[in-house]
C-alpha cells in the first residue's frame, strides 16, 4: 500500500470518542493510503492529547492552541503549556486559532485578544500557524498581518521565505484567495469541496495553484460525499483529493503527492 496521503487537518483527539472509538481511528488511517495526519488543538485537553498523540505514533503530528469557540477559557498558564509543548519536535504548528463570529462562543473581544496572542506565541517560536476564520475573514486577515504573520521579519525565520500560515477549510471567495495567495499563504480544502451546490469552493481550486493548496478533512467533521452525513474520518481525505484532481484535471496521484509535500513542506518535517 502506497502511503501517499496527509489528511492536513483533523480531530484525532475530538472530546466525544470514546477510547474504542478512537482506537477504531487509529486502526483504520494505519491501514489506509493516509501516510500522516496532524491532529490539531482546539482547547488544552484536546491540544494535551495531539502531543501525547504525535509522540505514541510515528505518523503523526500535532498543532497545539485555543480555538476561537473556547477563547473565555484561556489563561497565561496556558499560553506557558502551548509554549512548553511546543518545545517537542512532533508539535509542527499553534492552532487552530482565530476568529469565528458565527457562533459567538466566546465573546469577540476576548477571541480577538488571545488570538493575537497566540499569533505571537508562533512568531517567537517560529512556528507555523493553523487559522480557524468564520464569518470574520477580513478582520482575520488584518489581524494576522498587524501581528507580523505575514511580515518579511518571519518570512526570514523559515529557509522557504514563506510565512507558514495555513487558512484552514477554507470558505472564502475566489478573489479574496488571491490575497492570502500574495501574502503567502496555503489553504486548506476539505469535505465542502465535493458538496453539489458549492461553486465558490470550487472556483478557488480552480484559481489557486496546486503548490499553494492542503488537503484535510477536519474529521470528525465536514464529510465529503459520499459519505456525506456520516462521521468523518482521515482516510476519507481521498475524496477531497480526487474532487481536486477533478477540477484541475490531474492525476489524482500527482494531487495525492503534491499536497502531501506541499504539508510537508508547510509543518516544517523532513
Amino acid at each position: 500500500m502506497q502511503k501517499i496521503l496527509f489528511d492536513s487537518h483533523t480531530h484525532l483527539n475530538n472530546d466525544d470518542f470514546t477510547p474504542e472509538e478512537r482506537e477504531e481511528r487509529i486502526r483504520e488511517i494505519e491501514a489506509s493510503d493516509v501516510g500522516y495526519i496532524c491532529d490539531i488543538g482546539f482547547d488544552m485537553p484536546s491540544s494535551r492529547l495531539a502531543y501525547e498523540h504525535a509522540k505514541k505514533y510515528s505518523w503523526c503530528y500535532a498543532a497545539v492552541g485555543m480555538h476561537p469557540h473556547d477563547s473565555q477559557y484561556m489563561t497565561e498558564e496556558g499560553m506557558e503549556e502551548l509554549k512548553a509543548m511546543a518545545a517537542d519536535p512532533k508539535v509542527v504548528a499553534i492552532g487552530e486559532i482565530g476568529l469565528d463570529f458565527h457562533y459567538d462562543l466566546s465573546p469577540r473581544d476576548t477571541q480577538r485578544y488571545w488570538f493575537r496572542r497566540q499569533i505571537r506565541l508562533a512568531n517567537e517560536l517560529a512556528m507555523p500557524i493553523v487559522i480557524h476564520s468564520r464569518e470574520a475573514d477580513r478582520e482575520v486577515m488584518d489581524i494576522l498581518i498587524e501581528e507580523g504573520a505575514f511580515s518579511e521579519e518571519r518570512k526570514k525565520m523559515f529557509s522557504d521565505g514563506t510565512p507558514h500560515v495555513d487558512i484552514h477549510c477554507y470558505s472564502g471567495s475566489a478573489e479574496f484567495s488571491k490575497e492570502y495567495l500574495k501574502l503567502g499563504a496555503v489553504l486548506g480544502v476539505d469535505g465542502p469541496l465535493t458538496y453539489k451546490n458549492n461553486r465558490k469552493t470550487v472556483e478557488v481550486v480552480e484559481t489557486v495553484p496546486i503548490e499553494s493548496l492542503l488537503v484535510e478533512t477536519d474529521a470528525p467533521y465536514l464529510t465529503p460525499v459520499p459519505f456525506r452525513g456520516k462521521p468523518n474520518r482521515s482516510p476519507y481525505v481521498e475524496y477531497v483529493a480526487r474532487k481536486v484532481a477533478e477540477i484541475k484535471g490531474m492525476e489524482y496521484g500527482d494531487v495525492a503527492r503534491i499536497t502531501a509535500e506541499n504539508a510537508k513542506r508547510f509543518f516544517l518535517i523532513d
